[in-house]
């Protein structure tokens, strides 16, 4: 297992063919992450991989630029990817695809996004013209190959992408019916924040005798932080809220949409907080929320007590609220007492147990 170490190779020491290295200095790549650096070198090799690293930590790229190396040079007959992908959401394929499309180009590859939400005949029309990397959810690629448009027996790579997410979130028997239906012989890399559980299970029957890679998280621990659940009734829920915004210091609350990100801006001005929502929108109603703020300065030079940006949360009726150090969660009654903490994007965050729970009916004085 390796760790981040503080001087890493080039890419090309690391043995990335040289169209790949120059595809990523035109778009301002030139130092590895620690976890490409530890990934590359097996993963080039064709060997199993099996890499741990938070979400942040450039794990799309260590996992990308191995596979598009090996199947450089390659044309998929149609209907026949030689590469696969698999994702949880249809946000991190569209990450995912933005990511290293460009770069397959370079290489002479094509890759194509096939996930749900969106238009099936068009994902069958890329399919019968020929797709060398495919980047799909679970449940979308079963339905088009269960309408025979598509066939993964010359699939060469494949990858799990965030493993721990696609079975928190059922996909362990689709998935698992998927790689069934790969040769035995290809490469697999998976990647996930964990490896207990089913990701164990997938490891231990699909994964041949893997290397492990692991490097720390981008961010703090969710140990090092503090962390508080309120239970409150609805009614007296933004009270809760406008109240944790008030207090002294910067803060930033999540909120799973941007209707409601809109909406608490201005119930938390009319209360005398000032308050700034940040949002980008990428493709058709897709929420993203990738932003970091410091001294509560964002790029317009506004100077703001409180931002609001939109996220996706694990319980329907919960809004989180977070700082640097500390993580508060208002909840409207439902109980729940485990909580994850989404991006736009689908990407977990956070997952936090809240061994206690505050009971607030009123705002304190």
């Amino acid at each position: 297992m390796t760790s981040a170490s503080s001087t890493l190779p080039s890419f090309a020491e690391l043995g990335l063919p040289e169209r790949l290295v120059s595809a990523l200095e035109r778009r301002g790549i030139s130092t590895p992450f620690p976890i490409q650096a530890a990934c590359l070198p097996d993963a080039l090799a064709g060997r199993d991989v099996l890499g741990r690293g938070q979400t942040g930590s450039g794990k799309t790229l260590a996992f990308g630029l191995p596979l598009l190396a090996r199947i450089a040079g390659g044309n998929a007959a149609p209907k026949r990817p030689t590469a696969l992908i698999l994702v949880p959401t249809r946000e991190l394929a569209m990450q995912v695809q933005d990511a290293l499309a460009p770069l397959g180009r370079s290489v002479g590859l094509h890759a194509k996004t096939v996930v749900g939400g969106m238009s099936m005949a068009r994902q069958i029309q890329a399919l019968r013209r020929g797709v060398d990397l495919l980047v799909a959810t679970p449940g979308r690629l079963t339905d088009l190959i269960e309408r025979g448009a598509c066939s993964l027996e010359d699939v060469r790579v494949t990858v799990l992408d965030e493993a721990d997410h696609m079975c928190d979130l059922g996909f362990l028997p689709a998935v698992s019916a998927l790689l069934d239906q790969i040769p035995s012989d290809g490469q697999r890399l998976l990647f996930s924040a964990t490896l207990d559980g089913d990701v164990d299970k997938l490891v231990r029957k699909y994964l041949h005798d893997p290397v492990t890679h692991s490097v720390a998280p981008a961010a703090a621990p969710v140990e090092t932080m503090d962390h508080h659940l309120f239970i409150v009734d609805r009614a007296h829920k933004h009270d809760v809220i406008a109240e944790v915004a008030g207090r002294e210091g910067r803060t930033i609350m999540f909120v799973r949409t941007k209707h409601g990100v809109d909406a608490l801006t201005k119930r938390l001005a009319r209360v005398g907080v000032r308050a700034g929502a940040l949002l980008r929108i990428s493709g058709p109603a897709l929420n993203q929320a990738f932003i970091t703020v410091s001294d509560g300065t964002v790029a317009d030079g506004a100077h703001l007590d409180v931002v609001v940006e939109p996220v996706r949360l694990g319980c329907r009726s919960c809004g989180r609220v977070v700082t640097s150090d500390r993580i508060l969660a208002v909840c409207s009654g439902c109980g729940g007492t485990r909580l994850d903490l989404h991006s736009g994007d689908g990407l977990v965050l956070e997952s936090v147990e809240f061994m206690e729970a505050e009971r607030r009916h009123e705002p304190s004085a």
